[in-house]
């Protein structure tokens, strides 16, 4: 830029260096901030990217550990039942062995008593082919003497003599008749006894048949109850054993996702401090403009009123053109400058506004029906409403995920997010700073669910808290 020559018609070469300095100084500053932000933008981005696609991954993988645990609770159930019927089986043997052991008891028994019975009857047979041996001899030596009644009456004997030999011969024909009559009598017995008994045998010879079946059957069952609860044990040794490797695994994906935590936080401590030497170095520099200016100003105040003004003019071309600079900064820097605090955000305070308006269901720390506790609450409302953000923050997190549908999540600093699952839409992408009120989402039914709503979290250092003591 040529200088205006001052009174005298001499050039003014000490204005030169001046006018071209200013004119370089300003747009340099703009490229080097516009690169410090672009490099410290796409770092963040990089780090927020890794930590979505890690609680992705660990979303699924709890979701699977879940599934393996209601698997490895059911294995457990089924061995408990086959368990029970295997005890019911051990008992009713015990038992049956107890019946089978009574019974050959009572066989014994009656085994005992035969024998005897077949004794007494023996004697009793003896005893009566004896006594009819003996009456037998009686009545031939009675015969052969001639000693009836006929004879004693026909005989023409003394009628006294008669009479006591027909009492003593009525005498002893009743009392062989009465023995013969008792042993008949013992016999007929005898022989009903062992009918009995014969008949008691034949039916412990049954009932034990009978028994012994049962055992034989109760013992398969147990044999083959003994394999199902066998293959349940080895099942569930698998099955524990996926889920010990999958626990391990989530310990190792929750270590990564506090590592990305922490390195998120050491990232956002180089942006602040990024920012504040950016922001000591601006006010160096404008310390700096000052005085050259303050030196300049008292230089050219000696000079003639035409140079003064031709300095005036001069200083206000250099302001018109950084301003032009300025005007032609990216706009998404000049929008991130208005809308994000240069100490970054104040995370959350109590009093928040609810993100959409509408009846809670499914409150924090209650049971779920699908398993497992809500971390959340769900907002029911129409579909297409929109969902507002709870306080100003960045988007880490605007994408589908298993279980939650279109997923939503906004950082407030100091280590507090907010969450908003099931959307019908995303009207965010990451990267961008949103205010409190602002629209981010849509209410929809995504992710399996039934009935539109809004699923709503907010989470301190990863873990959740509940919404509803935070929200007016």
């Amino acid at each position: 830029m040529d200088s205006i020559a001052p009174a005298g018609g001499r050039p003014d070469t000490r204005g030169r260096p001046a006018s071209r300095l200013g004119g370089w100084r300003g747009p340099a500053l703009l490229c080097l901030a516009a690169v410090l932000a672009c490099q410290t933008a796409w770092a963040d981005s990089a780090l927020e990217a890794r930590q979505a696609r890690a609680r992705e991954d660990r979303a699924a993988l709890r979701a699977q550990i879940d599934a393996l645990q209601k698997r490895i609770e059911s294995s457990e159930s089924s061995r408990e039942d086959a368990s029970r019927a295997l005890q019911a089986s051990e008992q009713a043997i015990s038992d049956i062995s107890r019946e089978l052991a009574e019974l050959d008891r009572r066989e014994a028994t009656l085994q005992d008593t035969l024998s005897r019975l077949d004794a007494a009857s023996g004697q009793q047979s003896e005893e009566l082919e004896r006594q009819q041996q003996a009456l037998a001899a009686q009545l031939r030596a009675q015969y052969a003497s001639g000693l009836s009644p006929w004879t004693a009456l026909l005989s023409g004997r003394d009628p006294q003599e008669i009479g006591r030999e027909l009492a003593w011969l009525a005498y002893v024909t009743r009392s062989r008749t009465q023995a013969l009559d008792a042993l008949r009598a013992t016999l007929d017995r005898l022989a009903d006894l062992r009918r009995q008994t014969d008949e008691g045998r034949r039916d412990l010879e049954s009932v034990r048949a009978d028994v012994r079946q049962r055992r034989e059957e109760l013992q398969a069952q147990q044999a083959q109850r003994r394999e199902v609860l066998d293959e349940i044990r080895v099942r569930l040794d698998e099955e524990r054993g996926q889920a010990r490797q999958l626990q391990a695994r989530d310990a190792r994906l929750g270590s990564l996702i506090q590592d990305l935590d922490a390195e998120i936080a050491r990232a956002e401590a180089r942006r602040q401090a990024a920012l504040k030497a950016e922001a000591e170095r601006r006010a160096r520099e404008r310390a700096e403009r000052a005085r050259a200016e303050k030196a300049r100003r008292e230089q050219e105040r000696a000079r003639a009123a035409e140079q003064a003004r031709q300095v005036r003019e001069q200083a206000e071309r250099h302001v018109r053109e950084a301003e032009a600079d300025a005007a032609e900064a990216p706009p998404e820097r000049e929008a991130a400058a208005r809308t994000e605090p240069e100490g970054g955000f104040a995370g959350l305070r109590k009093g928040l506004p609810r993100p959409v308006a509408g009846e809670i269901q499914g409150r924090f720390g209650t049971q779920r029906p699908d398993g497992g506790l809500w971390r959340g609450i769900v907002l029911r409302a129409a579909a297409g409403t929109p969902v507002r953000a709870v306080a100003p923050g960045r988007v880490v997190y605007a994408h589908w995920l298993s279980g939650f549908g279109n997923l939503l999540i906004i950082d407030h600093g100091k280590q507090y997010l907010s969450i908003y699952a099931y959307n019908q839409s995303l009207m965010r992408q990451v990267g961008d700073v949103v205010a409190r009120g602002d629209e981010v989402a849509r209410v929809g039914a995504t992710g399996g669910q039934v009935e539109p709503g809004l699923y709503f979290e907010l989470r301190h250092q990863g873990a959740p808290i509940n919404p509803e003591l935070w929200m007016r």
